[in-house]
């Protein structure tokens, strides 16, 4: 590959249960299909955290792996069944790697294909963009973003996407709905920008950190409160006195499930995103409203992926962001474990 490297630096899971190890490694070369990026931005993920804190056996992943899922980079060399035109093209790495052939895939639902029951993806089973180079199995898995700079899309291809996702999946319930936010973190902020489009008439957020409840109120929520118990007497003021139409769970703590679930109007639904290991018992006599829902919606298609990155090129949607080298991804990882990061985490290789 001419004038590319022989190594790269890659932040490298060598061990469960241990903290990845920053380690060189010889630079990928793309054949076939396959696309390499010069990483430009990539994200943190308190995903990261559940794969690295894993035990040997829980994940159906092999070691060792490059790590990180949240990439946004310039197309560097490609194989040769790719069409010339991708070089030189800044993208977004849409990180669940489908087979593309399944009948979800064909419904354009790629994060629910068949052929994942391993590795998602880059970052999550396969190498991933804390590194100075990425490759991809193939152009599909990118959506052009050069209109934009590097660091402000690299969170949304994982946070940005998930909460697109999450709203699109009931969209039908939004337009005038009363809507409770749990979490106003990486996830939540921008969910709340994301719900102005659907214009909703009330929005309660719920964010115990003053920070968090600051922010929330910058981004056009109605009622700020530090705890879910909290939010019931908002409801009463803002949503007519009928409860949430729609909840939104960013932690997913036992005690935000039982509670989320409390705040139901008739016919409201419970949408649990975070994976902070509570459970939520359903049936029929569960005393939920009539005709309730619950869902939990994985990450995002490629066209969420697409269509968040138009908002981002509009500016309608912009992520808090902290800056990081990858020699310091380590620190940052335990600032993130801390709950010390405001907004998202974003390494910049160089």
């Amino acid at each position: 590959m001419t004038g590319l490297p022989a190594t790269m630096r890659a932040l490298r899971l060598l061990a469960w249960g241990a903290p990845p190890e920053l380690v060189e490694v010889p630079v990928p070369e793309p054949r076939g299909t396959e696309v390499l990026l010069r990483v430009e931005a990539a994200g943190l993920c308190h995903s990261d955290l559940h794969i690295m804190d894993a035990p040997a056996g829980a994940l159906p992943y092999e070691l060792p792996f490059t790590l990180g899922h949240e990439v946004v980079g310039t197309v560097v060399a490609t194989g040769d069944d790719v069409e010339p035109g991708w070089l030189g093209r800044r993208a977004a790495v849409h990180g669940v790697w489908s087979c593309g052939r399944c009948r979800q895939c064909h419904r354009g639902r790629e994060n629910y294909c068949h052929a994942l029951t391993g590795p998602i993806g880059g970052g999550i089973g396969r190498d991933g963009g804390l590194a100075d180079y990425m490759l991809v199995p193939a152009a599909r898995h990118l959506v052009p973003a050069e209109g934009i700079d590097p660091l402000a899309v690299a969170p949304l291809t994982d946070a940005g996407l998930t909460a697109h996702h999450a709203l699109d999946s009931h969209r039908d319930l939004l337009p005038g709905a009363t809507v409770v936010v749990i979490g106003v973190g990486g996830l939540g902020h921008l969910a709340l920008q994301l719900l102005a489009g659907h214009e909703p008439a009330c929005v309660v957020a719920v964010e115990p950190r003053t920070a968090g409840r600051q922010l929330a109120m910058k981004l056009g929520a109605d009622a700020v409160v530090p705890a879910v118990a909290d939010a019931s007497a908002w409801l009463d003021g803002c949503g007519g006195g009928h409860g949430a139409d729609v909840v939104l769970d960013f932690v997913g703590t036992q005690e935000t499930l039982a509670a989320g679930g409390n705040l139901l109007a008739p016919g409201g639904r419970l949408v649990l995103v975070g994976s902070a290991g509570g459970h939520l018992e359903v049936g029929k006599a569960a005393g939920l409203e009539r005709g309730w829902g619950v869902s939990a919606p994985f990450w995002g298609t490629y066209r969420d992926l697409a269509a968040v990155v138009r908002l981002a090129e509009a500016g309608r949607i912009r992520a808090e962001v902290e800056t990081y080298r990858l020699a310091e991804v380590v620190t940052a990882y335990e600032c993130l474990r801390a709950g010390r990061v405001h907004g998202r985490a974003v390494v910049v290789p160089r």
